[in-house]
């Protein structure tokens, strides 16, 4: 049975002590980041102030108890999305890093002149920019597959927008705005077919779904940990071995290298530690490595089926609110919507005077304006800890819309 009051104690800004305008908080913005068990904090905490030294480069007790702690984190995330290898498994800043490191990385060096590379229009910006800018180098072209009529992307709309001249499809496995699960394995089937390498930005489902790389055959995985409980500033890219063998680093220094010389000659470190110059994040890895094993003690199904009770209910509440539009209500993840005749930001000052925190404006997906017909929504996002209570109470606010003036300053 999913305990969810026993997780919620789990989180220290859920034990009261945390407040909004003075009133207890609802944490309705955990596609943006999420919030953190004890566990979490404690591990970071430990590094800090216990074995605090450095990772790769010490021949004494200390190092080795990071390097210890940093491999096992790796090993642990290598389980958790079902790599092979743990070797498969590098450590980056996010989501945003691991995507520029395949487009200047992998693609820089792949892409010629008329080449294509497929997106669509709800993608974030972070699997967006690089391509625009890695097309501009090569002389490739930027593609868009079209979304259905509920905002999902399909198979059929992919094969549609794939040419002879596609070379990299690369798409969010959810979308942070239409919170659509897209059909990762049916795409890299079809791609694989046609000699196409796939890209999937994982930031917002491998925190919420079972994740696993060899069964949906996915070429490269990009996620950050502060959206799956853990710290900011420390993300994942994972790579079949065979494309990190052809993955260049996009920086060198510190901790890559093996050998250099004063003639220019230099032999990088075997993968995955050739692309994590400089020292990594520690506390950042320990950290993530907590939530993992959190995440894995409560079970990624349950999770995602806690998940879709909540959602569902809500989609169900917010129905009967007249002046509430609803742009996904058949999707997985968050919940698009607006107050009628209330623009989304100051929808979202009106929840902050009850204590609600949700996300408002275009939320880095700014070519979905073309689909939605609307440069900003009010979004919230779900995660283990959130209750039917909390959607009651977020339902309420919805239906002071109408009386925006007055629930706001009365």
């Amino acid at each position: 049975m999913y305990d969810v009051k026993k997780i919620r104690a789990d989180f220290p800004m859920l034990n009261g002590d945390v407040t909004m305008q003075g009133k207890p908080l609802i944490y309705l913005d955990n596609n943006a980041t999420t919030l953190k068990p004890k566990c979490v904090a404690d591990e970071v905490y430990g590094y800090l102030t216990k074995w605090t030294s450095n990772a790769e480069r010490g021949d004494y007790d200390l190092s080795h108890v990071v390097d210890t702690k940093v491999e096992g984190a790796r090993e642990d995330i290598q389980k958790f999305i079902g790599a092979k290898d743990a070797r498969e498994v590098v450590f980056t800043q996010g989501s945003t890093d691991s995507l520029n490191m395949v487009a200047y990385g992998y693609a820089l060096e792949h892409l010629h002149e008329g080449d294509e590379i497929l997106l669509n229009v709800a993608e974030h910006a972070s699997n967006v920019l690089p391509w625009f800018d890695v097309a501009k180098l090569t002389g490739a072209k930027i593609t868009y597959a079209n979304l259905d009529e509920d905002g999902r992307l399909t198979l059929n709309e992919i094969k549609k927008a794939t040419t002879e001249h596609t070379k990299i499809i690369s798409f969010a496995a959810v979308t942070n705005v239409m919170g659509y699960l897209a059909p990762v394995k049916d795409i890299t089937s079809f791609a694989h077919e046609h000699g196409i390498i796939v890209v999937v930005d994982g930031a917002q489902s491998v925190p919420h779904v079972v994740t696993d790389v060899v069964r949906d055959d996915i070429d490269f995985l990009a996620f950050s940990g502060h959206k799956m409980l853990g710290p900011t500033g420390i993300g994942v890219l994972y790579g079949k071995y065979e494309l990190l063998e052809q993955l260049k680093p996009t920086r060198f220094g510190g901790g890559s290298n093996a050998r250099f010389d004063v003639d220019g000659s230099l032999t990088l470190k075997s993968i995955p530690h050739r692309f994590e110059s400089g020292t990594v994040n520690i506390e950042g890895i320990v950290g993530l490595g907590e939530a993992v094993r959190y995440l894995q003690k409560v079970g990624m199904e349950n999770i995602h089926a806690h998940e879709l009770e909540l959602r569902q209910y809500a989609i169900e509440k917010l129905a009967q609110v007249d002046k509430v539009t609803v742009y996904n209500p058949k999707a997985e993840g968050a919940i698009s919507l607006n107050i009628k005749g209330v623009f989304a930001q100051d929808a979202a000052s009106l929840f902050n005077t009850y204590g609600i925190a949700v996300r408002a404006g275009n939320h880095c997906a700014k070519l979905l304006k073309h689909y939605l017909g609307t440069d900003a929504t009010v979004r919230c996002s779900l995660y283990l800890y959130n209750t039917k209570e909390e959607i009651d109470q977020f339902v309420e606010v919805c239906k002071k819309g109408d009386d925006f003036l007055d629930a706001f300053f009365g």
